[in-house]
């Protein structure tokens, strides 16, 4: 039984297009007489047995050619599995030592699935993608990509003999143009599993493999919590859509399957991962029972249009495959409500929610906005790139907190009415309070140099001067970090603002 492997650390988020679990496959070869060809794509890791010979020599676990005494080099066409754009390749050499070959290069080419092997290797015009490079014996030999053109077909260049054990062809499954009803979250319709609270005992991908799993290390299975607590995955769809069903497969997993599961679902396109883990999810099934070693279809009761889903099981466990069916929705911007909070989101209604212009342009830059969740995730990420003056800037569009009313329309007309609002809490203040807090904003303005940051909203005057006394023995660099997480949270809350006036 095959052993699938994880892909490494260094291309989490990418796929192998070339390996044999996606259908990749070796087409044709100028020789393989030692080992064949069509175990570059294996996904397993090479072996190797110092006890075994063929007819031929030495059994190696790879593509071996014969010793060549003639000009030239050798060279494998292969298909790969998923048309994608490729970023890395790895061209490993693993136990071939005193006969690996010492050069290797890759070309790719984009051409119709059914093109034969003699027509690629004929009359196809190849593309140099990666260079001639050295090949250290024994090891991986990893290479960047730079060409970001989608490639259905590689050629391996071999230069001049010898032996490669695989090659891995990372990159980001192509999304098919068809707007028929399919399985939008499959690797072989653009999916990616992106990133997972624990994929232990075999890797996150294999979730959205195509077919069904074989055995219980083709799916995804997080160790046992200590204690029962909930793992989750996310998964990019190939393209946003439109959601009508999700099915979930537990086969193979008997005594390990999680007890209960639900999916989430988000609309914010080229997301970035780290910022997905924490970002405005909304359930759109129940959440279910599983079953040892079964299939269930859960009704989708929010069908978007979504660009990731989130599976979440209760409390750990193994899902062989998710299935996440519907339809193709490319244009995410043409729902009406979309376009008005869009049609909002000028410069001037940005600069109220947040004072740094460097924010304001990044926010502009990233406009039109797919969703409420896009917009507030694209607004905290252009939040923390920016640096320290950056985010004193933004401070300084706000006023003192315990500031009377008339100071407030003086300095922040723009804001006046918002800041009031979040600072409602001051009303009911105490003269005792009231002069704490003008003495507890010089002291911290002597500290830190900038004002006092919080989010008020909600908060009585006690507790706003509560929790400047307990800032008062930060660090400057703790504290303004923290300062700038409290715009952060100002700045959501303004926005939502915006979005309601719109």
């Amino acid at each position: 039984m095959a052993e699938v492997i994880g892909v490494p650390a260094l291309f989490t988020g990418l796929v192998d297009l070339a390996s044999s679990t996606v259908g990749g496959r070796a087409l044709l070869a100028s020789d393989d007489f030692f080992a064949e060809k069509e175990k570059l794509t294996l996904p397993a890791s090479a072996a190797f047995d110092p006890a075994t010979y063929t007819d031929r020599g030495k059994e190696m676990d790879g593509w071996e050619s014969r010793r060549r005494r003639t000009p030239g080099h050798d060279w494998c066409i292969l298909q790969l599995g998923v048309p994608g754009v490729i970023r890395a390749v790895d061209i490993d050499t693993s136990h071939f030592l005193g006969n690996h070959g010492p050069f290797g290069a890759l070309d790719g080419a984009n051409v119709p699935a059914d093109t034969s092997p003699e027509a690629l290797r004929d009359e196809v015009e190849w593309i140099p993608l990666v260079p001639e490079t050295p090949l250290k014996r024994g090891s991986s030999n990893v290479a960047a990509v730079t060409d970001a053109r989608v490639w259905t077909h590689v050629r391996l260049h071999m230069i001049p003999d010898g032996g490669i054990a695989r090659l891995r062809v990372y990159g980001m499954p192509a999304a098919s143009a068809s707007g028929e009803r399919r399985d939008l979250a499959s690797m072989l319709n653009g999916g990616q599993a992106v990133v997972a609270s624990d994929s232990f005992f075999s890797p996150i991908q294999n979730l959205i493999l195509p077919g069904p799993s074989t055995y219980m290390g083709n799916g995804w299975e997080t160790r046992r919590s200590r204690p029962p607590g909930m793992d989750w995955i996310i998964v990019k769809l190939g393209q946003p859509g439109r959601l009508d069903t999700i099915t979930l497969q537990t086969h193979h997993f008997k005594g390990n399957f999680p007890d209960r599961a639900q999916v989430d679902a988000i609309c914010w396109p080229d997301a970035p991962a780290s910022h997905l883990v924490n970002a405005d999810w909304s359930p759109i099934t129940d959440l279910v029972r599983l079953a040892a070693d079964a299939e269930q279809s859960l009704a989708v009761t929010s069908p978007g249009p979504w660009t990731h889903l989130r599976l979440r099981i209760i409390p750990d466990g193994g899902i062989s495959r998710m299935r996440a069916w519907g339809t193709p929705q490319p244009d995410l911007t043409a729902d009406a409500a979309v376009q008005r909070m869009n049609g909002a989101l000028t410069a001037a209604a940005l600069s109220r929610c947040c004072g740094a212009k460097a924010w304001v342009r990044a926010m502009l830059a990233a406009a039109p906005f797919a969703s409420p969740a896009h917009l507030h995730g694209t607004a905290e990420a252009a939040w923390w790139r920016l640096g320290d003056g950056h985010w004193r800037e933004a401070f300084t569009h706000h006023p003192r907190i315990g500031a009377d009313v008339e100071s407030l329309r003086e300095k922040f007309a723009a804001t006046a009415k918002w800041s009031a609002g979040e600072q409602a809490g001051v009303g009911a203040a105490s003269e005792a309070t009231l002069q704490a807090l003008v003495a507890g904003n010089q002291a911290y303005e002597a500290s830190f140099c900038h004002i006092f940051i919080v989010c008020a909203t909600g908060l009585t005057a006690d507790e706003m001067l509560k929790r400047l006394q307990d800032r008062m023995g930060n660090t400057p660099e703790n504290e303004l970090r923290i300062a700038a997480g409290e715009q952060a949270k100002i700045t959501r809350l303004r926005l939502n603002k915006l979005l309601e006036e719109a």
